[in-house]
């Protein structure tokens, strides 16, 4: 009697470590143990990626600014340095990766029946369909990514001596040319690279050039000559141009808007955190109707749905803007996963002879079939 008492006891306690059988995978006398504490997985969210082409204008003052009035006659030559970053280009990318606030666990037979990504995402239910592959890394530049620059240095060009040759006076010592002595030369150098360039056009020179080739060539050097000394007097602008990017995970607060990043007049981009920038923003409008329809409908009538903790999503729209300085840079409108809305799969579609896959970008079902 007490033996009897025993074997009923261990037949009790081993009782919930066993499942189901599976008749359609498992012979009739072979017990299959279902896990005790289910498979976890998660259901994936969209994050947006940030590519953004930044280029730093910078003006440095001709030094012979202030004689540029009188002796070329321009006006307004700047005589102070300046520069100014400003964004040129915005490309928008979106991404998936597991939403930690939807993470769930499949319990009894469904847990056999999972399949999954390599980031633990649901990929599909009972089928046969293996997800292989090894998920991308993407470094996102955040340091100065020079693509462009155009050297360029006043002295490069202009020929004027800064010493010339003294005289009995002197002793012959090196005496220094002062500055209003070059501005006159170097202007003179771009009256006479326009005059030149007048007597050729007009056809007043002596001799012609061989060939039209050698015709254009002359032009073109003579134009790039008076362009060079005319930065004496109006300056020069240079152009880096930098690429960076971001990533972004939307959520509750997108819609108000929430800083990416920053740009700075002195040190270009700089973090989010940086005050000394002025804000580049990134305000995502959700698409409520589709969400509220999503709302009504996925409620699911059955009390006895999501016992086997099998969830799938029905992923939102929205449209995303970047904001600089109050302007709308970029627009795109595309699917918001976390925006949408969760609902079980219903549970004679899990243990019956059913297969489902899954979007695994969205959550989304891709198909649902009978075996």
């Amino acid at each position: 009697m007490k033996q009897t008492i025993l074997i009923i006891l261990a037949t009790i306690l081993l009782n919930p470590v066993f499942g189901q059988r599976d008749r359609r995978d498992a012979p009739a006398t072979t017990v299959v143990a279902a896990p005790p504490e289910g498979i976890t997985y998660a259901l994936p969210r969209t994050g947006i990626r940030l590519k953004v082409n930044i280029v730093k204008e910078t003006f440095e003052p001709g030094p012979y600014a202030p004689y540029a009035e009188q002796l070329l006659g321009i006006t307004g030559a700047k005589t102070r340095s300046s520069a100014r970053w400003y964004i040129k280009d915005v490309a928008i990318e979106t991404f998936s990766e597991p939403d930690p606030d939807h993470v769930y666990r499949a319990v009894g037979n469904a847990s056999f029946l999972l399949n999954l990504t390599n980031s633990g995402v649901l990929a599909g239910i009972n089928t046969n369909n293996t997800v292989n592959g090894k998920t991308a890394v993407i470094t996102n530049n955040l340091i100065s990514n020079q693509i462009s620059e155009d050297v360029f240095q006043f002295s490069s060009f202009n020929y004027t001596p800064m010493y010339e040759q003294g005289d009995s006076t002197n002793n012959y010592q090196p005496i220094r040319v002062n500055i209003n002595q070059k501005a006159a030369e170097a202007a003179t150098r771009v009256l006479n690279s326009r005059l030149a360039r007048y007597e050729m056009v007009a056809g007043l020179f002596d001799e012609f050039h061989p060939d039209g080739n050698a015709y254009k060539e002359s032009l073109k050097e003579l134009e790039k000559i008076e362009t060079n000394y005319l930065s004496l007097f109006t300056g020069h602008t240079t152009f880096k141009e930098e690429i960076f990017s971001f990533d972004y995970i939307p959520g509750a607060s997108s819609e108000r808007g929430d800083v990416v990043f920053r740009i700075s007049d002195e040190n270009g981009v700089v973090p989010a955190s940086d005050l000394s920038g002025k804000p580049v923003m990134l305000k995502i409008d959700p698409d409520k109707i589709l969400s509220e329809k999503y709302t009504d409908t996925a409620r699911p009538e059955n009390t006895s749905a999501g016992t086997s903790g099998i969830y799938y999503r029905m992923p939102g729209v929205a449209t995303i803007n970047v904001i600089y300085e109050l302007k709308t840079l970029a627009t795109a409108r595309t699917t918001i996963t976390q925006f949408g809305e969760v609902a079980p799969v219903p549970e004679e579609f899990i243990l019956g002879n059913y297969g489902l896959e899954f979007h695994t970008e969205t959550g989304a079902i891709k198909s649902f079939f009978k075996k």
